[in-house]
């Protein structure tokens, strides 16, 4: 019932403001009776960062920001959660207008601006869920008016601990003036550091929590290795790639739109953030799973990103245009391309395209 109200509303919502479309359908999604999760094929179970996955296909961080609907997510049939930007305190973003439709091109540009209830708020909800179930991730970034912004990242996993199952630290948001320069060797190293000390202190109340890194598309190469040297060094459990683009790639419809300024996602990002995924998955050597996200529409988009490297991927702005009946969709697909490649598991699939991507021209 719920898949048959949203096919119908999206037109409707498409005719609405985004922001104000996207607080309606999270008002739908908390006011519905919660849907029975479907069951999963087993073969599309995931192993990753000590958790297991029923399938890989994941909500990506910014469609639930403060908690508000995980378990209805959940009922979709999604694999995992992850919920966020979450900042230690209740934080507005920047002024509206804020997000743009690129309906032609099927891209968002947004600049929020890590607009947060804050960790209080976020961590009330988490504790209501009680026993439910289900893996739902944290996403945690930086007040914009933090003097030291490693602190809030510390802050939120101390805090959030015993309601995470595990953490993605966001330091590759275009929208908060300053937060990139955390992908600096140095600074990331620093932060890493505290980060990690943070979890281990956790630990002994709420259990070791894995802790995943969020990258820019928009990273050099060189700025690449050191990011991943650092990851590596410091422990991370993985790695997701990655955000939005500053970029504007080339053969975009939408020019108003794409003036805007802000972070692109959708369909225009998928060959840039695969390119990047299959480098970082090269530079990783195998020593943690990667996440992949940016363009995911369809199951081939999907495989696509299994195959250049993600053990797991996530989705936002393909729900918007094509709904929450795509996250069966892709998990069909996925189901048939394993058998058309006589894979037996997920597992076998990732990174066999990754030599193959990273040879390709840089995406325009």
């Amino acid at each position: 019932m719920l898949g048959l109200l949203d096919r119908l509303a999206r037109p409707l919502l498409r005719l609405v403001d985004p922001e104000d479309a996207h607080a309606l359908a999270v008002a739908a999604l908390r006011l519905a009776p919660l849907p029975r999760p479907p069951a999963d094929d087993a073969r599309l179970a995931v192993a990753a960062f000590g958790l297991t996955f029923s399938n890989p296909i994941g909500v990506a961080a910014g469609l639930d920001k403060h908690a508000a609907v995980p378990d209805a997510l959940l009922g979709f049939g999604f694999g995992f959660v992850e919920i966020g930007t979450v900042t230690p305190r209740p934080q507005a973003g920047n002024p509206r207008p804020r997000v743009f439709r690129l309906q032609a091109d099927q891209a968002i540009v947004n600049r929020l601006g890590f607009n947060s209830e804050g960790l209080d708020a976020v961590r009330e909800r988490l504790v209501a869920r009680g026993s439910r179930g289900g893996i739902v991730g944290i996403n945690i970034g930086a007040n914009k008016d933090s003097p030291d912004r490693a602190a809030d990242y510390v802050a939120s996993i101390e805090a959030l601990a015993p309601a995470a199952s595990y953490f993605t630290v966001n330091v590759s948001s275009p929208n908060t003036p300053g937060l990139r320069d955390l992908q600096q060797r140095a600074m990331l190293d620093d932060l890493l550091a505290r980060v990690m000390d943070a979890r281990e202190r956790a630990a002994a109340a709420a259990g070791r929590k894995p802790v995943l890194l969020k990258i820019a598309p928009d990273l050099a190469l060189a700025d690449l290795d050191d990011v991943v040297a650092v990851a590596r060094a410091r422990g991370v459990d993985g790695m997701i790639v990655s955000n939005t683009t500053i970029a504007r790639p080339s053969g975009l419809r939408e020019d108003a739109g794409a003036a805007q300024a802000g972070g692109l996602s959708g369909r225009p990002l998928f060959r840039l953030s695969t390119r990047m995924l299959a480098e970082t998955f090269i530079r990783v050597e195998g020593r943690f799973p990667l996440i992949g996200v940016g363009g995911i529409d369809s199951g081939a988009a999907a495989f696509a990103k299994i195959k250049a490297g993600a053990s797991l991927v996530q989705l936002y702005t393909g729900l918007v245009y094509r709904g929450l009946d795509l996250v069966g969709a892709i998990k069909s697909d996925l189901a048939d391309f394993m058998r058309l490649a006589r894979h037996g598991r997920l597992a076998d699939a990732v990174g066999r395209d990754a030599a193959a991507w990273t040879a390709e021209t840089w995406p325009a």
